[in-house]
């Protein structure tokens, strides 16, 4: 499965590789010098802080890498060992409306998806959710496919996929959740966000990464 370490180790060889420090990659991506600063892996709290997908995004198209290039930094990471590698569901925008794709707590079933291969990320029900339309730009762009963990815990400030139990699937920013309601932001501000009460909501599930 991926691990913390090993996803700053990838960045941080990917800043060697174009002869840049991980402040230095930072900067040239556009993000403040300090995104990648060893202090700011970890919280105060001591828990493990990931890097977010714009940055890696902005990070692969300031140096002209791709994904792969990334995850084969990861394999490095490894000393030798090869990361292990799952097909996941590939569900577009519009069948994960369908209740026929998903169970009663967010997991695909029924099998009649197409599949990417994808590093294994810990979650046997975790599923890749191809973005269709503008509304989630720019941020997600029609075409982008993001990898969705339902077995991740979800806090404020992640961004998730919410299906309602009417069937609209939306994907946005945890604002607050609380035992009657859930408020989410939207992650194109040409949209507003959207305040359900907890009963109007199926599931809610975790977005782990995005690629192209």
């Amino acid at each position: 499965m991926l691990k913390h370490a090993d996803i700053w180790a990838a960045i941080d060889a990917l800043a060697r590789d174009h002869g840049l420090t991980a402040s230095a990659l930072a900067r040239r991506a556009g993000l403040d010098p300090t995104t990648f600063n060893k202090s700011k892996r970890i919280t105060r709290e001591g828990k493990p802080r990931w890097p977010s997908t714009e940055s890696v995004a902005k990070v692969l198209e300031a140096t002209g890498a791709s994904l792969t290039d990334l995850l084969g930094h990861i394999d490095g990471s490894h000393q030798g060992r090869s990361t292990q590698t799952a097909h996941l569901p590939l569900i577009g925008f519009a069948q994960a409306g369908d209740r026929g794709y998903f169970d009663d707590a967010g997991y695909p079933v029924g099998g009649s998806w197409d599949e990417i291969p994808f590093p294994e990320v810990g979650d046997p029900h975790a599923y890749a959710l191809e973005v269709s339309g503008d509304s989630m730009e720019p941020l997600y762009r029609d075409g982008d496919r993001v990898i969705v963990s339902p077995a991740a815990s979800v806090r404020r400030g992640d961004r998730v996929v919410v299906r309602t139990v009417e069937g609209e699937v939306m994907v946005k920013q945890l604002v607050r959740q609380s035992a009657k309601r859930i408020e989410l932001a939207s992650l194109n501000p040409a949209h507003q966000g959207r305040s359900l009460a907890a009963e109007e909501v199926a599931w809610i599930a975790r977005i782990l990464w995005a690629s192209q």
